[in-house]
């Protein structure tokens, strides 16, 4: 198996090399990662400016980009062979509900999807790495075991508490819970005086029912979503249609 491996906290975060070292051990591994942080920057594609790749000491390739940039380099330059699989992670915080439309980690594994290739993305629950060693043996195990029901290719969005691998009670399908609305922006002023504003945390949890990641999540399980990129409103399709006769 060949796997491609990315995340979006950059190619020196714990949760990469973690993940990295564990499906060392089951596949031939290829890391593409930013350079640096980069959560929040969804699927952006760099198109302002060329974007440079470098080999670091760890021998992971190096990116002046986002996420989304890294698996579109990998498949269409680095890469002499399309992957099995793409995984993005061990991303440091959760990736639930309304979340996942600002991830760069799921953005790494969306661009993959879009490409054909079966991808996961894996984010632990809270931040500070707490139990990595936990989420990279599931990360693993859950890839040794494969998903042989679901059609390729398949996208889907994993989630693990940080709890020590025994603690955790079992893995669980779950749909994406919803949050409120975002806080609003913090405003400060610069240097020189004037405005600048920081984004606001996310808003509170407002779906976390049964069968939410949210719900699944906080009973100590893993949860995994599958997820989708057509955006069509199809319920909506007939009542638009009608509007433009």
């Amino acid at each position: 198996m060949k796997i491609l491996i990315s995340n979006d906290d950059g190619y020196l975060a714990p949760g990469i090399i973690a993940l990295a070292e564990a499906l060392a051990t089951i596949a031939e591994i290829v890391v593409v990662a930013p350079d640096g942080n980069r959560s929040g920057t969804s699927n952006a594609l760099t198109l302002d400016r060329p974007l440079s790749v470098h080999r670091a000491a760890n021998g992971f390739y190096v990116v002046n980009g986002t996420p989304t940039d890294c698996v579109h380099i990998a498949l269409t330059s680095i890469m002499d062979a399309r992957p099995d699989l793409i995984v993005s992670g061990i991303n440091q915080g959760q990736n639930m509900g309304d979340d996942t439309l600002y991830s760069g980690t799921v953005a790494a594994a969306t661009e993959g999807y879009l490409f054909g290739v079966p991808a996961i993305a894996f984010s632990q629950l809270d931040k500070g790495w707490g139990n990595l060693d936990a989420a990279a043996r599931i990360a693993r195990e859950m890839i040794m075991r494969g998903f042989p029901s679901l059609p390729l290719p398949y996208l889907l969005n994993v989630n693990i508490p940080n709890l020590a691998y025994q603690d955790i009670k079992g893995i669980r399908s779950a749909r994406l819970g919803k949050r409120h609305t975002s806080e609003p922006v913090i405003k400060a002023l610069d240097p020189q005086g004037r405005d600048i504003y920081w984004i606001g945390p996310p808003g509170a949890v407002k779906d976390a029912g049964e069968g939410t990641d949210f719900y699944v999540t906080a009973r100590d399980y893993v949860s995994v979503t599958p997820l989708q990129v057509d955006l069509t409103n199809a319920a909506q399709m007939q009542q638009l249609q009608a509007d433009l006769a």
